[in-house]
């Protein structure tokens, strides 16, 4: 029988992450979240889940100390286009406690991932720095881009993915490589929910929505509405026949005419969750936190390899962390 392996995520978000590495065979012991309207949605999804709501800054790691896994997606505003790209000098940059956060837990893995902005030239040193810092901890870390489009997401949505393995495990990590099934069109995925209210023009809509769709957009707390992005976003929709001015609250009518609005509900497919998954019943809290969430799909592509690569020749003498705390 396969142990439990241990996990503490934090950034926790609205739990695509967890909800992923939870299929890969993880546990979590503890997950932290600073806003209190994600704290509960995850207790709303999974009330097992010790859910921790507060500031990362704030969280001792030290209880935790010996988990299989610590994983986290920092916050992605410093290093993303769509912001000022300030880097470590924004104050929402939390790599340094991630980093910190190693040196206290101790994991005999990490799992890092953020924004393809992460690797743009300009963040060339900083990202040095952050990689070695971790690798002075005792760590061999790799870094890579993976697209959610490669792992049956129907999204491009590309995602910089940073894996450390302690040094000493007897495994080796490699990441996953791309499903060679076809990943589905954006009408092939949603064809049944533009359909629920038997809307006459679902089928021909679909047959058009034929390519996988734009990268969902989430906005920030301070910033974006219940929409599907700036106009650069909207315009590529638009290609694939939806109305990305605005988010429907149900599917369009018998005899709606016109270009369809994503219902949240279509949004969360679109991003790799299932339909048990729910987000709260504002539409624009719920927007923003499907379209800033991390697949499920392609976490749980990664927590598999790492699980092989620590289940190669482990054993439990080092997990410090009592499997009664653990809820997949």
């Amino acid at each position: 029988m396969k142990r439990v392996l241990t996990c503490v995520e934090i950034c926790a978000g609205a739990g695509g992450q967890a909800l992923g590495l939870a299929r890969a065979g993880f546990a979590h012991v503890a997950l932290v979240e600073y806003e209190m309207e994600y704290c509960q949605i995850l207790k709303q999804n999974c009330p097992k889940w010790n859910v921790i709501c507060a500031d990362v800054r704030d969280f001792d790691g030290k209880p935790y100390y010996g988990v299989d896994l610590l994983a986290g997606g920092v916050p992605c505003p410093p290093f993303s286009v769509a912001g000022k790209q300030l880097g470590k000098e924004d104050d929402r940059d939390l790599f340094p406690e991630a980093v910190r956060l190693i040196g206290e837990i101790r994991p005999r893995a990490v799992m890092l991932e953020n924004v393809r902005g992460f690797l743009d030239a300009g963040f060339e040193e900083y990202r040095k720095h952050i990689i070695e810092s971790i690798e002075k901890l005792g760590y061999n870390v790799q870094i890579k881009l993976l697209n959610a489009s490669d792992f049956g997401v129907p999204q491009l949505r590309p995602r910089v993915v940073i894996v450390a393995i302690r040094k000493g495990e007897k495994g080796y990590f490699s990441y996953p490589e791309e499903k060679s099934v076809r990943t589905p069109t954006v009408g092939e995925v949603l064809y049944d929910l533009m359909a629920e209210n038997e809307w006459e023009g679902a089928r021909i809509w679909a047959e058009k929505a034929n390519r996988i769709a734009p990268t969902l957009v989430g906005g920030s707390k301070k910033h974006g509405g219940p929409d599907l992005g700036p106009v650069r976003a909207r315009n590529a929709w638009a290609e694939l026949g939806v109305d990305g001015r605005g988010v429907a609250n149900a599917a369009p009518e018998a005899d709606f005419v016109g270009m369809p609005r994503l219902t949240s509900r279509m949004m969360a497919r679109i991003q790799g969750f299932p339909d048990t998954w729910t987000f709260g019943e504002k539409k624009t809290m719920a927007c923003r936190m499907i379209g800033n969430a991390f697949p499920p799909p392609v976490a749980q592509a990664i927590g598999e390899k790492i699980r092989e690569c620590l289940e190669y020749g482990s054993d439990n003498s080092e997990c410090k962390i009592s499997i009664s705390q653990a809820v997949i």
